[in-house]
């Protein structure tokens, strides 16, 4: 027969490349991980994994028992967020993903602060180039800076996050003056490449009056990392378009200057996305409460 200690420990195994990987995440031998699974088969009658050099891979019945694993833990998970929702008490494990630098800057400090006042909660955080939706099933809390995804999801916005244009005094010194977007053709722009977006397409409103612009830029330089975009952009390397969180104290301190200040890019607010399930646990409430907080009002601001 096999328990729910069984399944717990054949949870870590279908999550892992490996035996010797498992033993890690278990922190026991990879032989007393191999003995317990050789141990498992028996009782269940059938070959659970199949093993190719140091490689695992579930066969048909492994992957049966893999899932049913999955649900009994949601499910113990949940009886466990519910009965502590009953009594008020933070704990369980939290799983928050955040993007790189907004995550390390803004998100990490709060994680730290929050396992100070809540003993009984573990806590993983997750950085990531551009976590998303793909994460939410996941995690409890996903960070995400920009438009949010499918309507039929939980999201709460949790502050205020300009999209600004700007270059270095150097560059603009150097290069020829920038008094509409469409002059923006005949620079070089700088870009960060996300996902399937189109980043050659800048668009632009008039922060006075409806007149909207779209230019089709051609881009100089490209990463897929916003801060070596921000280090082109104050090395003079050209025109770029960052999160106003992320480039803040360099316009304040005169190392990047607003371009075309009468005309700004859509906005992207951070905002957390929440599963349905997630949402409703007391330790995902107070940890949001938490980074509210921290970000009201804006730092950056």
């Amino acid at each position: 027969m096999i328990g729910s200690d069984d399944l717990a420990f054949f949870a870590v195994l279908a999550e892992s490349a490996s035996l010797a990987e498992a033993a890690r995440k278990l922190n026991v031998t990879p032989p007393a991980v191999s003995q317990r699974l050789q141990a498992l088969e028996a009782r269940a009658g059938v070959r659970l994994m199949d093993r190719t050099g140091r490689h695992t891979t579930l066969t048909d019945e492994g992957a049966l028992v893999a899932a049913h694993g999955r649900q009994v833990a949601a499910t113990m998970e949940a009886l466990a967020e519910a009965l502590a929702d009953r009594t008020h008490k933070v704990s369980g494990h939290l799983r928050v993903a955040a993007p790189y630098g907004f995550g390390r800057l803004h998100v990490a400090p709060v994680v730290e602060e929050f396992a100070r006042e809540h003993g009984g909660v573990t806590i993983s955080l997750d950085l990531s180039d551009h976590p998303g939706a793909r994460l939410i099933e996941s995690c409890d809390v996903v960070i995400h800076i920009g438009p949010p995804g499918p309507p039929n999801q939980i999201v709460t916005t949790l502050a205020p996050n300009r999209r600004v244009l700007c270059a270095s005094p150097a560059y603009l010194r150097h290069n020829e003056a920038i008094t509409t977007p469409e002059n923006l053709t005949r620079h070089r722009c700088l870009v960060v490449r996300e996902n399937d977006e189109d980043v050659t397409l800048w668009r632009f409103k008039r922060r006075r009056g409806r007149d909207v612009a779209t230019v089709r830029i051609h881009p100089a330089m490209s990463s897929n990392d916003g801060a070596v975009v921000r280090d082109w952009a104050l090395a003079g390397m050209g025109v770029a378009i960052r999160s106003e969180w992320h480039v803040a104290d360099d316009l304040a301190r005169g190392r990047l200057c607003v371009v075309l200040p009468d005309w700004e890019a859509p906005s992207a607010d951070v905002v957390a996305m929440l599963g349905s399930r997630h949402g409703r646990s007391a330790r995902t409430t107070a940890f949001l409460a938490k980074l509210r907080q921290a970000l009201n009002p804006a730092p950056w601001r």
